[in-house]
């Protein structure tokens, strides 16, 4: 059976949304961050996969993420620590694993299943974001490599990564390239792409 980890950041006051909560304060970037998780959600509940929830710092069991999900915790002190220890713990139980953030509204089901497929073929999946790291990653065999040493949250992620997978001879399939929400002008692109 194939599985998602989906990574999100408990939705806290002036824990979230960093970089926009500077352009639009702490208050409307915690209600954007909200819909993005919302966004994330209702996407998710469409895929037939297994589901793995990791909070960035406690397990909310009050919370919208109800039975559909098996609710963790990320452990790791970086980004590429938590997610090594996340697909360490996931492949153990399934043959095929994805994982992605709840920064991309774009993303969809028919996204997700097309990465499952393409690890039929490829031991990598990765979907490019356009600031040059990516959305989704996903393999069909534990890689440790891509999670240490790496530039996280920064423009070479991708190039960085694609690059450790050609020198280790792993073969590796690219989705579409979608935009993350980091700036209101991000936001912005995301609420005209709906309303056209």
């Amino acid at each position: 059976m194939n599985a998602i980890i989906i990574f999100i950041r408990n939705p806290i006051l002036g824990k979230v949304k960093t970089r926009l909560a500077k352009e639009i304060g702490d208050l409307e970037a915690l209600q954007i961050y909200n819909q993005l998780l919302n966004i994330t959600r209702d996407v998710s509940l469409e895929s037939h996969a297994i589901k793995y929830l990791f909070y960035s710092d406690f397990i909310q069991n009050d919370d919208e993420w109800d039975s559909n999900y098996n609710k963790m915790l990320q452990t790791g002190n970086d980004l590429g620590e938590r997610m090594k220890v996340a697909f360490q713990s996931i492949l153990q139980r399934h043959s095929k694993c994805i994982i992605i953030g709840s920064d991309c509204p774009y993303i969809s089901e028919k996204l997700i299943e097309s990465a499952f497929t393409s690890l039929d073929q490829n031991d990598v999946v990765i979907g490019p974001a356009k600031d040059g790291g990516y959305y989704l990653l996903g393999m069909n065999k534990l890689i440790l490599e891509i999670f240490t040493d790496m530039a996280w949250s920064q423009q070479h992620l991708l190039t960085q990564t694609k690059a450790k997978l050609d020198e280790l001879n792993y073969s590796y399939c690219e989705l579409d390239i979608l935009e993350d929400i980091d700036t209101l002008k991000e936001w912005e692109n995301y609420k005209k792409s709906i309303n056209q």
